[in-house]
């Protein structure tokens, strides 16, 4: 249960960082430091996934394995996406904040 929610959750963020990553990679190549930027959008989009998402999944199939239900696919997709989102939005708001 928690292995779909994860793999939902890391799809989504590499399907996300992934572009990010290459536009920043693309505009920032002239720049001495900013170049190496992308290599850190790039690299949080998979490491972050990978250690605070095995945590959140499993959490999550914790609460539908004690509430006794099974889950679908879509509830699946919805979760692991749902926390992409959730970091995504998160990440974008720390930046505002240092304007």
């Amino acid at each position: 249960m928690w292995y779909g929610v994860f793999l939902w959750a890391l799809v989504s963020s590499i399907s996300f960082h992934v572009p990010a990553g290459l536009l920043a990679l693309f505009t920032l190549w002239h720049h001495k430091y900013g170049k190496f930027m992308s290599v850190g959008i790039l690299l949080m989009g998979i490491i972050g996934p990978i250690s605070a998402g095995i945590l959140t999944s499993a959490a999550i199939a914790g609460v539908y394995r004690a509430a006794g239900k099974d889950m679908i696919p879509f509830v699946a997709l919805t979760l692991g996406v749902g926390q992409t989102f959730c970091v995504v939005i998160i990440s974008y708001l720390r930046i505002l904040a240092t304007l």
